[in-house]
């Protein structure tokens, strides 16, 4: 049972939203908008926002608290209490999704960290910016900073997870926001920009009678909010009784939700602005920005500004991943604390490091995305809400609720969002991919 505990409501809702909130928030969720017809997307997409924040990420919350352990543990006490057995075993594919997306995900905050690194030298300013990201992008050639992010993650690891999280992210999460309306207040000034919000904005209802466009925006609206059937789960075992895990998870849905808008408005209309390409997925954050700062009075400044949010946002995401497998580690295993984060961190180089070439990085990232991470969704939303006896459910989920809810938002979730989670994982192999 974990006896610490987030101090705020507000410093657990700012280190999940730091968790949720991704790279994909920046570099997919505007060109998503944009290509399933623009602000009718958001009708979908806020459709699924809404329904996978108030069932999904709730009941990670919910599984967590309740058993106060990590997935492997949760999911143990979850199939005994239901009168099954082997959840062990099945809480252990969702930790497998959570080690393979750090993986994948500590070489782009390595690239990340080389940025903020140029900004300070003025590197950055004075480079042509696809022409650095080819070089950083390289097999073998971000090993530095691989190194580095890991080791900064291992050390907030070891160093009291909760407290350190919570703290920062009281100062760093509001500075992300910020930052980045200053930005979009001043992308809106470069010329082109309105070809941009156009793409953007300009509702084509057309769009909502197209399937795709559903199924983008709920695989879009799944993906964002990092309901794994792990991370979520390990953040919920730290949280206080005295906290409404559905309010708590509407505001998470709610922040993460305005951090894909606001980097919209940056990304879409600098994109037309510099007339690069909607669709060239990652490398958009690495090339794009950087010209709006070589752009823009006081870049350099603004750069540091932007990546160190960027950094910090890609630190909490590790951390909430890692942390996962470091629990498990520790109670299972029966290691020490230092030496499962020691061994994790390891293994976590020893993968990524063949990996750094971004073709290699992307594949790498298809398979855990499409494959393993959507399967353990669909483990924890099937032990969760089919396993785990309904009283004990209903009663994770309404403690510390002023107007406890009904047995319609657990039938909604047993057949609605379980029947969501398994169509997920479908299309997405099917597709290729949809979040």
């Amino acid at each position: 049972m974990n006896n610490t505990k987030f101090t705020s409501k507000l410093g657990f809702v700012l280190a999940s939203v730091g968790s949720a909130v991704g790279m994909g928030n920046i570099w997919l969720f505007p060109y998503r908008v944009g290509q399933y017809g623009g602000a009718a997307f958001l009708i979908p997409y806020l459709f699924f926002i809404f329904i996978f924040g108030k069932v999904g990420l709730s009941g990670e919350f919910a599984l967590g608290r309740l058993f106060g352990t990590g997935p492997i543990g949760s999911y143990e006490q979850a199939f005994k209490l239901g009168g099954r057995k082997h959840g062990d075993k099945i809480g252990t594919l969702p930790l497998i999704g959570s080690l393979g997306i750090a993986i994948g995900y500590a070489i782009i905050v390595g690239w990340v960290l080389f940025y903020l690194v140029s900004s300070f030298t003025g590197t950055l300013m004075q480079s042509n910016p696809a022409e650095l990201f080819q070089e950083i992008a390289k097999p073998f050639s971000s090993i530095p900073w691989h190194i580095i992010v890991l080791v900064i993650t291992g050390i907030a690891l070891s160093s009291g997870i909760i407290k350190g999280i919570e703290k920062v992210s009281k100062i760093m999460m509001p500075a992300f926001f910020i930052l980045f309306l200053i930005l979009a207040i001043w992308v809106a000034f470069l010329p082109g920009a309105l070809a941009g919000y156009e793409y953007l904005l300009i509702p084509r209802w057309e769009f909502l009678l197209n399937p795709m466009t559903w199924v983008m925006a709920m695989g879009q609206a799944f993906f964002s909010l990092s309901i794994t059937g792990s991370g979520m789960v390990i953040y919920g075992s730290y949280l206080s009784e005295k906290e409404d895990v559905i309010k708590l998870s509407n505001y998470t849905a709610l922040f993460d939700t305005v951090a894909a808008m606001l980097s919209s408005f940056v990304i879409i209309p600098a994109i037309f602005a510099f007339g690069l390409n909607p669709a060239a997925g990652p490398s958009l954050m690495f090339k794009t920005m950087p010209m709006i700062f070589q752009q823009m009075p006081l870049g350099s400044f603004f750069s540091i500004l932007f990546f160190t949010s960027v950094l910090f946002a890609g630190i909490t995401s590790l951390i909430n991943m890692l942390e996962a497998v470091t629990e498990a580690a520790t109670s299972r295993l029966k290691l020490s604390r230092t030496v499962s984060i020691i061994c994790i961190v390891i293994i976590a180089f020893a993968i990524g490091v063949f990996l750094e070439y971004e073709p290699y990085m992307g594949q790498w990232m298809d398979i855990i995305t499409i494959y393993i991470v959507p399967a353990g969704a669909v483990l924890g939303a099937f032990t969760i809400y089919w396993i785990l006896p309904k009283k004990k459910l209903m009663d994770a989920l309404n403690l510390a609720c002023v107007k406890p809810h009904k047995d319609s938002l657990y039938i909604f979730a047993r057949y609605g969002y379980v029947l969501l989670a398994i169509t997920v994982f479908i299309l997405g192999i099917l597709l290729g991919g949809i979040g």
